[in-house]
């Protein structure tokens, strides 16, 4: 797949939000898939089908497989493995409404986990959100529900875990061929969930039909097309933009499982929930209105200087 040149903005959007909504999904069929089939499995399961849709597709790019490549995509899959078996775990002790709002907390991870290795500034509205995240999580734990359980911390450090993929992909990838680099990757998640299933006691278990085509759709949407989309089409907007789009995730979640699943939060629950996507959001939105300022400044300072060389002008 890919994008013509200069694809139009509304195409990037849509892709995008497209992208948001597979993901979305994958909360859903994973939840389902997990119910039936160990979550290492299904990780392992997953994975392997993805690692052969990329065989199949571009195998033929094998031979330019570098060294570098391979070991840049081999510590970028690291972090995608560890960050999967902590989704599939988390989902499989919460729910998936909780389970999308706490994974979106990466988006306050990652200023803290550059702040600290990388000295990078960490501004005061991220410690704003995370205020709003732990009052959000804390509304969770003394909700009268299910509190704030062992799915809901696993979810949670796979929302640390989302932001280290992020930064490693980042910090690390080079002018790599993204192909490449993602069928690395997904091999390297299969053998690390082979790892987890020879590690970790395996209960009796059977592939329903549902759990069979929970696997095709998690292999083939979210983990293929998804990141497909996403190198594809991510390049052309701002990392602030491309982030506000994402905040879409646990919105398609928290749906998924109202409407599939039959999920339901008391009132405490639905408020520490908002305060989280709000604790994400805030950040973001704070970035992309300074964003806009800094653009309308440019674009203001360019037209006075055009208006400055016309003829006649004193």
């Amino acid at each position: 797949m890919s994008a013509p040149e200069h694809p139009a903005m509304g195409r990037v959007y849509a892709f995008l939000i497209l992208t948001t909504f597979l993901w979305g999904g994958s909360f859903l069929f994973t939840k389902i898939g997990v119910s039936s089939i160990p979550p290492q499995l299904f990780v392992l399961f997953r994975f392997f089908l993805a690692t052969l849709i990329m065989l199949l597709f571009f195998g033929r790019r094998l031979g330019r497989m570098s060294r570098g490549t391979l070991k840049r995509g081999f510590m970028v899959g690291l972090a995608l493995g560890t960050t999967n078996l902590f989704f599939v775990f988390g989902i499989r002790g919460t729910s998936i409404s909780r389970a999308g709002i706490l994974n979106n907390l990466f988006v306050l991870f990652i200023p803290l986990i550059t702040g600290i290795f990388w000295r990078d500034r960490v501004e005061k509205i991220n410690l704003a959100g995370i205020a709003l995240a732990v009052a959000g999580i804390w509304l969770l734990a003394t909700g009268g529900g299910q509190g704030f359980n062992q799915g809901d911390l696993i979810s949670t450090l796979c929302a640390f875990m989302i932001a280290c993929h992020i930064i490693t992909v980042s910090k690390v990838l080079k002018d790599d061929d993204v192909c490449l680099v993602s069928l690395v990757q997904f091999a390297t998640v299969a053998v690390m969930a082979a790892a987890a299933s020879l590690a970790l006691p395996l209960p009796a278990f059977s592939v329903t039909p549902i759990a069979a085509l929970s696997i095709l759709y998690c292999a083939i949407f979210p983990t293929v097309i998804c990141f497909t989309l996403q190198n594809t089409y991510q390049r052309y907007v701002t990392p602030t933009r491309a982030g506000l789009i994402y905040t879409l995730d646990p919105v398609w979640s928290l749906l998924a499982g109202f409407f599939f699943l039959g999920e339901r939060l008391n009132d405490r629950e639905w408020i520490g929930c908002g305060l989280i996507f709000l604790a994400a959001l805030l950040p973001l939105s704070v970035r992309y209105m300074y964003e806009r300022r800094l653009v309308n400044r440019y674009i203001s300072l360019t037209t006075c200087d055009e208006a400055k060389k016309e003829p006649g002008h004193a």
